[in-house]
């Protein structure tokens, strides 16, 4: 047990650490930028957010390590972890995008693209363990409801 808490750690850590990326982005654009954007009528709180990705980076860095440290070296793990850190290097880029460059146009690529691979991953996780696959899906769903949000913002201030 006391071998496995150190990679644990470790995949927690590293998904969190796309969180605190995006934070820095986002946590300056919101009252200077994005607040002044015309946003759908589903859009959430802002405050909504930061519990939502806390949670979701915790559930990333879990099936992650799930992954990690499964038994098999097979060509689909893999795969799968780095398949796993391109949709993860996707979400810590769509903030400064987003955000950061103020680029809703650019943002909904970035989240496209994310989208696509967070459904790569889970594919490839699910050949692993169930259970990590299983852990991505709240992502996926997040994920996309962030698509037609981004979407919405993009097309309401053309």
């Amino acid at each position: 047990m006391k071998k496995k808490i150190i990679p644990l750690i470790v995949s927690i850590l590293t998904c969190q650490l796309a969180g605190i990326i995006g934070a820095v982005f986002t946590i300056s654009a919101i009252p200077l930028w994005y607040n002044n954007l015309t946003k759908p009528s589903f859009n959430p709180p802002s405050w909504i957010f930061s519990p939502v990705w806390t949670m979701l980076y915790i559930m990333m860095g879990i099936a992650l390590f799930i992954v990690w440290t499964t038994k098999s070296k097979s060509k689909e793990k893999t795969e799968a972890i780095l398949i796993f850190f391109l949709q993860l290097s996707l979400n810590a880029l769509w903030s400064p995008i987003f955000f950061g460059a103020q680029s809703p146009f650019m943002g909904l690529i970035i989240i496209i693209l994310l989208w696509i691979t967070i459904l790569i991953t889970i594919i490839k996780f699910f050949k692993v363990s169930k259970v990590a696959g299983g852990l991505l899906v709240p992502y996926f769903l997040w994920v996309s409801f962030a698509t037609i949000l981004n979407f919405s913002i993009w097309q309401l201030n053309l």
